[in-house]
């Protein structure tokens, strides 16, 4: 797409990012008509500027140093033939994003307002949170398990001197 090199200059990335951006202004827009009226409206507005504020100055200072003490930790670890680092990453982030998706069910928080909306109580979510982000770690092992079979198995194949001729 030579002919958009000007735009890219002068905007900085392609059209379709401007795209995106103008989209997501749109919804953006959209929900805030949808909820003007709303009587909860100043309580939706607090509610997300303390998730903005808690997330910028807790959540991912804390997530920066638990990921750069988890990098430097498998630095001094002998080299592995496919890095384990992404395989730690993946189900610690999707087990923290269902946690602070689900923790008020988690901890049972609001359970009269959400036993009479529902019917149901809030028994299985600890459960069911906890199973999840077993079966995260579990299938992120079982993936690196693989890729290490068939790193290992693609470096004999591309050097047969390293095969153990002993046997």
């Amino acid at each position: 797409m030579a002919g958009v090199g000007w735009f890219t200059k002068l905007y900085g990335a392609g059209p379709a990012h401007l795209l995106a951006v103008v989209g997501c202004f749109a919804l953006t827009t959209y929900s805030v008509v949808l909820i003007w009226g709303e009587p909860q409206v100043v309580r939706m507005a607090v509610w997300f500027a303390a998730a903005v504020v808690v997330h910028d100055l807790v959540l991912l200072p804390v997530c920066s140093l638990a990921d750069r003490a988890l990098a430097a930790s498998l630095r001094s670890a002998p080299k592995a033939r496919v890095p384990i680092v992404n395989h730690i990453r993946s189900p610690v982030l999707a087990a923290g994003l269902l946690f602070l998706v689900f923790f008020p069910g988690i901890v049972q928080q609001g359970t009269a307002t959400h036993l009479a909306a529902t019917g149901q109580d809030q028994q299985v979510y600890l459960g069911r949170w906890l199973a999840l982000s077993g079966t995260f770690v579990a299938v992120s092992a079982v993936v690196y398990v693989l890729r290490s079979v068939i790193a290992l198995r693609r470096s004999r194949s591309h050097n047969p001197s390293s095969v153990d001729e002993s046997t």
